[in-house]
């Protein structure tokens, strides 16, 4: 029996819930799934796991070896990459979970660089703007915005974006431009919830404070109808800078009432529940970090006197 992928058998088993969901992500067969599993109880001379039909029990011997049997998963490869010296670069698999619009502004641009810079590492991009279960999909880290909705996660703030109103210079040409957050109830304003506030929403301007319920005939469940939206001069859009910085940049998309604030934007990446993160996740967290948009207003409040 091999120790090491008897125990990494076992780890991933517990990860995902399964055995068949083991066997997917470590692509063999089930059979040798339990096989390993049952090879590794006989070793131990305890049994780890209760099984019925439906589902997988772990027992008290069972969750105490999986806390140290990942443990020592992970210091071994971290032994590994740390023998091969950091100029030899990572290498393996890498699992990565995010949104469609922020991984393919923010991230796909510069990941050339990035895939360069660690020739023997594989990357795979799971593109989705619903939020996952990490440990079903074996995903090593996650980048989130606004709340998270399992308080279990491990998660880490990396990066943090303001709100804005706005839309094309088509749109404020033909339908004027508002000049104060209660002007907005007399416009289109494509709805969309997913980061939060949905139609109501609160300015702050110093102490003052005002809410507004906006109006809009169309909503949209992804950032990436909401670009289209606008870019078709539909109406309004309220959201992070993030999801237009090209167009804010390029003057496609010009921001209005920039002089009130709206809450901000976190973006967390997001780990596993009791799962260290390995030398490769942590690499690729701090790319992600630096490719995230700095926070300079003056461009946008020149391109919004425009």
């Amino acid at each position: 029996m091999d120790r090491h992928l008897a125990m990494e058998t076992f780890v991933r088993v517990m990860d995902t819930g399964s055995f068949s969901s083991a066997a997917r992500q470590m692509q063999i067969g089930q059979p040798a799934v339990s096989k390993a599993v049952a090879q590794l109880e006989e070793w131990l001379g305890v049994r780890l796991l209760l099984r019925s039909t439906r589902s997988l029990t772990p027992t008290e011997a069972g969750q105490n070896f999986y806390v140290r049997a990942k443990r020592a998963l992970e210091e071994a490869e971290e032994a590994v990459l740390a023998a091969r010296g950091a100029g030899c670069g990572l290498t393996g698999k890498l699992r990565v979970a995010t949104s469609v619009c922020f991984g393919r502004l923010h991230i796909m641009p510069r990941l050339s660089g990035f895939l360069e810079k660690h020739p023997e590492l594989e990357i795979e991009m799971l593109l989705d703007d619903r939020p996952i279960n990490l440990v079903e999909e074996g995903v090593d880290v996650a980048f989130r915005s606004g709340g998270l909705e399992n308080s279990t996660l491990v998660a880490r703030k990396i990066g943090e974006a303001r709100k804005l109103v706005m839309a094309t210079p088509k749109y404020f040409e033909e339908h004027g431009e508002p000049k104060s957050p209660g002007e907005l109830m007399a416009h289109q304003t494509v709805i969309y919830a997913a980061e939060g506030g949905g139609t109501s929403w609160t300015f702050r301007q110093g102490s003052v404070e005002t809410s507004v319920v906006v109006g809009g005939r169309l909503r949209v469940t992804a950032a990436e109808g909401l670009r289209e939206a606008v870019f078709a001069h539909l109406g309004l859009a309220i959201t992070s800078e993030w999801t237009f910085a090209p167009e804010l940049a390029a003057g496609i998309v010009r921001p209005v009432l920039l002089d009130w604030d709206l809450p901000t934007l976190e973006l967390r990446a997001v780990f596993p529940t009791g799962r260290m993160a390995s030398a490769k996740t942590r690499e690729f967290v701090s790319f992600v970090e630096s490719c995230i948009p700095a926070r300079d207003y003056a461009p946008l409040r020149a391109l919004a006197s425009v």
